[in-house]
């Protein structure tokens, strides 16, 4: 039996386990059913926005600036993932993931009604807000409630969701009919998300309910979703309320080579992935490959192998080799497909799978990675701007790739590309720490 101590309150007293060694319990599998959905939701709405834009260019006959700015749309609202990290680490998370999937349905379905790519830009720039909200609050919320054994793996699984959904993009555009019809449909997986979060009642993240100074609010929660047997760490207990801190910060000598690799190595990664992934069809057609529907179905397909041959590997290496051998091998690929031309289509084919398999692969540190280059204090704050970095790239390569591919061609885009992948391996080479548990050296 528990013995009262002066420093235990009673309703302390009756937990006994650290709620953060827990096997995995309903609650956990409710905030991961939650976050995957919105997983699927997010990489179906960024995957159809080349094939809809393409197909509605030639409709509607606005200019390549237009098309790029238009598939960069979403990219350059989830710009705004530093302000929501913000926005999570001083109001909670809970809130923001409770509603951001209703608005998300709302922007997807207006997208039917309007055809100036005025107004489809700035829905788009919506959407890519409600979009920073699961990426930066979910990945936040996810990893804070997961038992410590359980939370790297099950944070790079959420990969293979959003590589589902960008497939289904894939494959909804040649069956759905009609570019309007195309960009609404991502109101279905905004709305499923959105009523299966309020189904379950998110709950708020005890860890942040104890770093603002709540740890009694913080015990009620975990007590309430997990029952009684569980407790808080003792150390929350003493926390002090956390101080809402300044972007400033991320650049100080505490957490600077986190933000810098971070930064570094998300926005060079989605410069190349999104650029050509966004616009596959196009590209494909400037690479000579005259079956698309097959090979953008082979690119596809490398890029869900990439995502389960990534996690067959990437908790027993460390997180260092994993980003260097990945980036190395996708940068190698996309140089060599940029001085071959496109002569040698098998060749250029191949190395195109390769690509897709290897980049595919490191999009497995997009979520652990990110996370564990920040503690408790700053980790939405971090987490929000190196995603914010990201999307500029992300950005930059959506916005680019059309004008470069139709002025230049595709070798010059594919050296582009991978140059820009070069600069980040470059950086992260000197750089990156080396943040697995397991694997830490220092």
């Amino acid at each position: 039996m528990p013995i009262d101590t002066p420093n235990q309150p009673n309703w302390l007293i009756r937990t006994k386990t650290n709620f953060k060694t827990a096997p995995l319990l309903p609650v956990h599998a409710e905030v991961y059913g939650a976050i995957l959905l919105g997983q699927v939701a997010c990489g179906y709405t960024l995957g159809v926005a080349g094939t809809a834009f393409a197909s509605a260019q030639s409709q509607l006959g606005f200019s390549d600036t237009w098309l790029g700015l238009l598939g960069a749309g979403s990219l350059i609202g989830l710009a705004g993932s530093a302000v929501m990290g913000r926005l999570a680490d001083r109001f909670g998370r809970k809130r923001l993931l409770r509603g951001n999937m209703y608005l998300f349905a709302l922007l997807a379905a207006l997208q039917f009604f309007f055809s100036s790519p005025l107004a489809l830009f700035l829905l788009r720039v919506g959407l890519g807000l409600m979009m920073a909200i699961d990426y930066t609050v979910g990945n936040a919320l996810l990893v804070e409630w997961l038992p410590k054994k359980h939370g790297a793996a099950k944070q790079t699984n959420l990969l293979i969701y959003w590589a589902v959904g960008f497939a289904l993009s894939f494959a909804a555009g040649y069956l759905v009919p009609g570019w309007r019809w195309l960009l609404a449909s991502s109101a279905i997986f905004g709305l499923v998300t959105a009523i299966f979060r309020t189904v379950v009642k998110l709950p708020a993240s005890p860890a942040w309910l104890a770093s603002h100074g709540k740890p009694k609010a913080a015990q009620r929660v975990v007590t309430k979703r997990m029952g009684p047997r569980w407790r808080l760490p003792k150390q929350w207990f003493s926390l002090k309320p956390a101080r809402q801190s300044s972007w400033t910060v991320l650049f100080s000598k505490r957490y600077w080579r986190g933000t810098l690799v971070g930064s570094a190595f998300y926005a060079t990664q989605a410069f190349s992935f999104f650029g050509i992934s966004i616009f596959l069809p196009l590209l494909l057609a400037k690479m000579g490959i005259g079956n698309q529907f097959f090979s953008g179905l082979l690119y596809n397909g490398a890029l869900l192998g990439g995502n389960f041959l990534g996690i067959a590997v990437f908790n027993r290496v460390g997180r260092r080799p994993f980003l260097l051998t990945t980036f190395g091998l996708a940068t190698a690929c996309l140089l060599a497909m940029g001085l071959l031309g496109t002569s040698q289509v098998t060749l250029l084919l191949a190395l195109f799978v390769v690509f897709a398999l290897a980049l595919s692969a490191s999009l497995l540190l997009d979520y652990a990675y990110t996370t564990e280059l920040f503690d408790l204090k700053v980790r939405a704050t971090g987490v929000g701007f190196v995603i914010m970095m990201s999307r500029v790239g992300a950005a930059g390569g959506t916005f680019l790739l059309p004008l470069i591919v139709n002025r230049f061609g595709a070798a010059v885009t594919m050296l582009v590309c991978g140059l820009v992948l070069l600069a980040g391996t470059a950086v992260c080479a000197f750089f990156a720490p080396e943040t697995n548990p397991q694997k830490q050296t220092n």
